[in-house]
């Protein structure tokens, strides 16, 4: 059976039947990690789903951070809404051009701003495009909409809280990188970074959630492999992973099977960094 949860995941079908619907709004989110060699803007140019709009995961973010694509600050994340005529009312679509990657995110920004009217593309465009379905090279027509937010402070996580749930053990804390990223066996592709893990945490490589064609898993086949990696189902779950990207796929997957969730921001991209924090390697 497909999604078609206007607050998660929606499948192609689904879309194609509200393309037309005054008050939705598609954004494309794609975004990539270099060694993919591949530009999210210039594909956005040549083609993306008609009307959709293109949301720069690397802008909209808080300039203050050194690190990657943080949360932005309520007021910056309103701001560019609005330019892009993304506001109150709106049912938002967000989808990718590698399926099911960095749509997430998305989601759970629009989700940490207090806004639920948002569902991920299943399979993002490579289904869409796939099934012959429309597609334009024209910007969209945009017109600007008040949006309101409201930040929810526990769907994220910060270093220092991420660090006493380590010590504590109340949460779990599940890591989205590879196996051999998070053992410690293959090095970081970002420079500085210590290999290995936050200590206590588990390994869902986001990837084990997909299908082949870049769809989540039914939720029975998620909640097995969340349960076959360790994952304690009474306790709530800390996501990471290398900046904060993959991650939010776990969220989505935890959300579907109805799980507290929160994301760490700063990933392994800060973690990583710091030499006061203790790193685990292997797969313990």
């Amino acid at each position: 059976m497909p999604y078609d949860d206007p607050k998660t995941l929606v499948s192609t079908a689904w879309l194609a039947a509200h393309l037309r619907d005054p008050d939705l709004r598609i954004l494309d989110a794609s975004w990539y990690l270099p060694d993919m060699g591949r530009d999210a803007k210039a594909e956005y140019a040549a083609a993306h789903i008609p009307g959709a709009r293109f949301f720069d995961i690397d802008e909209i973010s808080d300039a203050r951070s050194e690190l990657p694509h943080m949360a932005p600050p309520p007021e910056k994340f309103v701001s560019r809404m609005r330019a892009m005529g993304v506001g109150d009312g709106h049912q938002v679509v967000v989808y990718d051009g590698a399926g099911l990657f960095s749509a997430a995110r998305v989601w759970w920004l629009f989700r940490l701003m207090g806004k639920t009217d948002v569902a991920v593309l299943d399979g993002g465009f490579p289904k869409w495009r796939a099934e012959g379905r429309e597609v334009e090279d024209l910007p969209p027509v945009v017109r600007d909409r008040h949006m309101t937010v409201s930040r929810q402070n526990h769907l994220v996580k910060d270093v220092t809280q991420v660090a006493a749930a380590a010590k504590l053990g109340d949460w779990e804390i599940v890591d989205a990188r590879s196996p051999e990223r998070f053992a410690g066996t293959e090095p970081e592709p970002r420079p500085g970074l210590r290999a290995g893990h936050i200590p206590g945490s588990r390994n869902v490589h986001y990837r084990r959630l997909l299908n082949p064609d870049g769809t989540l898993r039914p939720p029975a086949e998620l909640a097995r492999i969340f349960a076959e990696a360790g994952v304690d189902p009474a306790k709530p779950v800390i996501t990471t992973c290398g900046s904060g990207v993959t991650a939010a796929i776990l969220s989505l997957a935890l959300e579907v099977l109805g799980r507290r969730h929160a994301l760490y921001d700063g990933s392994w991209a800060e973690w990583g960094l710091y030499k006061d924090l203790k790193v685990a390697t292997g797969t313990d």
